[in-house]
């Protein structure tokens, strides 16, 4: 039996693995021409361009935020699989439309509205912790985020080259259609195990009581993934200040994807390391190491040193979000588990919230530099707060065991 289940997680990780590629580059391809493309429908104020390009890109987080959980609640009743098709065919469907629209306001609704359907990345995550024995996990989940890095870095390299051959409305029939192709990869081939009984329905006090051990891991998201984000959206700019030379556009798009691209290696050796040792020491490690790359990179005269730093950073970063991941697996109840991933992808996607306003402002008001310090000092507190929070390294039943004790 234990030979049958080892298959079938490997199998499912494959699978998923090679439709989250699919989705997370799909959804990529469109990053690098959305301000040319708002262009064309209509905004030529450089001022104006820039408040649309930014709000279309952000309203898709918002009701992310709220739906999140919202979905991880009907996958616990009716399966990861049911939700995970809703996510890729709902986004495949709303991105095709994006191609039709003729002003920006209709675009803006759409991304709006894709943020309701959003949710497969989490919601694959979650099928794949099901299916995965629990010594196992850092490495599946590990392995399972490549898919998305691998993803996110291909689509705006190819997605440059095709808006050119394709035209920009070409470029989101094409995200639509690859979100489709990857929901119909897993319809035909991931199996989701089948539930001995219907989990039984639960107040929101409830669930919301059987969670609370969680909520260190919540807070770990957001603060992680916020800052992460307070310097990604103006690293090409601190790039320029470094740089004098002729490729300038060269050298940005490097400085965006060594990370990336270390994050490949990162992601599923920390993952490793972290079924061995313990994720909560995992993410310790991790983000001290991140926070002391940093250093390099504040202090940065040339490109060499920058890229260097954003290498190392890339390796730790890579460990953080996996790890987080099986502590949602390892303290979520079996009937919660959906939800639970729900509520710590909303945490993420307020995190890529947080983090891009915090950044930008903490450079208007000081500079770029100060945004490095400023990160360092959210890394070293989130290292604080989780070396304090020891109960994660229970057991779901050692919780319990805890809570039961007589208090004489």
């Amino acid at each position: 039996m234990d030979e049958v289940i080892d298959i079938n997680w490997k199998r499912t990780l494959v699978i998923l693995w090679v439709s989250n590629f699919a989705v997370t580059a799909g959804m990529s391809l469109i990053l690098p021409f959305l301000p040319l493309y708002i262009e064309t429908l209509g905004v030529h104020q450089p001022q104006a361009l820039d408040r649309w390009s930014g709000s279309i890109f952000a309203i898709q987080f918002v009701t992310s935020v709220i739906f999140q959980p919202i979905w991880g609640a009907m996958a616990d009743r009716f399966g990861r699989k049911p939700m995970l098709l809703r996510a890729g065919i709902g986004m495949g469907v709303i991105t095709t439309l994006m191609g039709f629209v003729t002003s920006p306001f209709q675009l803006l609704g759409l991304r709006l509205i894709n943020g309701v359907f959003s949710g497969f990345i989490s919601m694959s995550v979650s099928l794949q912790a099901s299916t995965t024995p629990t010594e196992h996990s850092g490495r599946a989940l590990g392995t399972l985020q490549t898919g998305a890095i691998a993803g996110s870095l291909l689509g705006p390299l190819v997605g440059g080259f095709l808006s050119e051959t394709l035209g920009f409305k070409g470029v989101f029939y094409l995200t639509g259609a690859l979100l489709i192709l990857a929901s119909l990869i897993v319809f035909v081939f991931v199996h989701e195990p089948k539930r001995t009984e219907r989990p039984k329905s639960q107040s929101n006090r409830t669930r919301l009581h059987a969670l609370r051990p969680l909520l260190p891991v919540f807070i770990a998201s957001i603060t992680i993934q916020a800052g992460m984000m307070t310097i990604e959206p103006i690293v090409t700019l601190y790039a320029k200040t470094i740089y004098t030379g002729p490729h300038l556009a060269v050298m940005a798009g490097l400085v965006v994807a060594t990370s990336g691209f270390a994050n490949l290696i990162g992601a599923p050796t920390l993952g490793r390391l972290s079924d061995r040792i313990g994720q909560r020491r995992v993410l310790i490690i991790a983000l001290i190491m991140a926070m002391i790359t940093y250093i390099p990179q504040a202090i940065a005269t040339n490109m060499t040193v920058l890229l260097i730093g954003r290498a190392l950073l890339g390796l730790f970063i890579g460990g953080m979000i996996p790890s987080l991941n099986v502590l949602v697996k390892k303290k979520a109840p079996a009937n919660l588990q959906a939800v639970a991933f729900g509520i710590n992808s909303s945490s993420v996607f307020l995190g890529n919230l947080i983090g891009p306003l915090l950044g930008s402002n903490v450079a208007a008001l000081y500079s770029i530099r100060s945004v490095f310090y400023v990160t360092m000092g959210m890394l070293l507190l989130n290292a604080i707060y989780l070396y304090l929070q020891r109960d994660l390294d229970q057991s779901p039943q050692e919780d319990l065991h805890t809570k039961e004790l007589p208090t004489n």
